[in-house]
């Protein structure tokens, strides 16, 4: 049986410290917590599209050890289909997150693990899934090659294929021509064009830029200033919306990235999709972690209805 939404990515164990600030080389520095908890970009976005509604199915690789034993009860707990495989030869990827406990910011290490050793013959076999996806979603955490595979198969099938230009990388105009829509945040918009970008002004500039290399559509998305949609040659800022008082901002990315998926997914137009992923990352960010802090669809839809 086929799913709406296929995303292909990485699990990580978030492996997540508070302190007042990181130290420097050579130095311990007293932290405030710690909390263990699922992650990666597309387990997120996974966990993030099932439970705002989404029938979702995850593509990815896992060691076989404790850390996938949490992802597969991460997927099962959120609805997400796991179409993954285990490698006894590597390990489940980890994420070193240190968050500043004065503004919740956030910077981060990932090591992938088994899920960097994802292939294009892995793609390959899981053609038919890909298929037969309304809606096909991948981040840069997993090999290019193997994401580049996944998006003409995609985009063969006629699915509408989400590029999650994150960790930033250099991207050729061939997969950006694979892409319906790319979702950089401001510094991964920066990374692709050379423009800095912090305002929806900016934004918009850097979006025409990837359309003149081939993307359909491009969302910026711009933190508490929203996202700014650039379609068929015009600009559209999205306010934030407010959910909340903010507890960290790790995983907001992920929580849009899900929702959009899922809007795409019912039928909704652009616009009103990016405001389905902008309330849904709002929620996210009023609690910690990345994969628990994603909000169920009534949530979505009730801050939608006082917007």
């Amino acid at each position: 049986m086929g799913h709406e939404i296929v995303i292909l990515g990485v699990f990580v164990a978030d492996t997540a410290y508070r302190a007042e600030r990181q130290p420097k080389m050579g130095e311990t520095v007293l932290g405030n917590s710690f909390a263990l908890g699922p992650g990666g970009k597309g387990s997120n976005q996974a966990v993030a599209a099932a439970r705002a509604g989404g029938d979702v199915a995850f593509v990815s690789r896992l060691g076989d050890d404790a850390f996938a034993d949490m992802a597969m009860q991460t997927w099962a707990d959120a609805g997400v289909t796991a179409d993954v495989s285990r490698d006894p030869e590597s390990y489940t990827g980890a994420a070193y997150i240190f968050v500043e406990e004065a503004s919740g910011n956030n910077a981060i290490i990932i090591a992938p693990g088994a899920a960097a050793r994802i292939s294009v013959e892995d793609i390959d076999a899981k053609a038919d899934l890909i298929r037969g996806a309304k809606v096909f979603v991948t981040q840069l955490e997993q090999p290019l090659d193997a994401a580049n595979r996944a998006l003409e198969i995609a985009r063969e099938a006629g699915a509408i294929t989400i590029l999650n230009p994150a960790p930033a990388a250099e991207l050729s105009d061939e997969i950006l021509a694979l892409c319906d829509y790319v979702t950089p945040n401001e510094s991964e918009a920066e990374a692709l064009t050379g423009m800095a970008v912090t305002s929806p002004e900016d934004a918009a500039r850097a979006a025409e830029a990837l359309v003149a290399r081939g993307v359909g559509r491009v969302i910026i998305t711009l933190g508490e200033n929203g996202a700014l949609l650039y379609e068929d040659g015009e600009p559209f800022h999205v306010a934030a919306l407010r959910a909340g008082a903010v507890a960290e901002t790790t995983g907001a990315g992920d929580a849009f990235n899900g929702g959009l998926a899922v809007a795409l997914a019912e039928g909704r137009c652009a616009a009103d999709a990016v405001r389905f992923g902008t309330a849904t990352a709002a929620i996210s960010v009023t609690r910690p972690g990345t994969a628990p802090s994603m909000p169920e669809r009534a949530e979505i839809d009730a801050l939608l209805s006082c917007a």
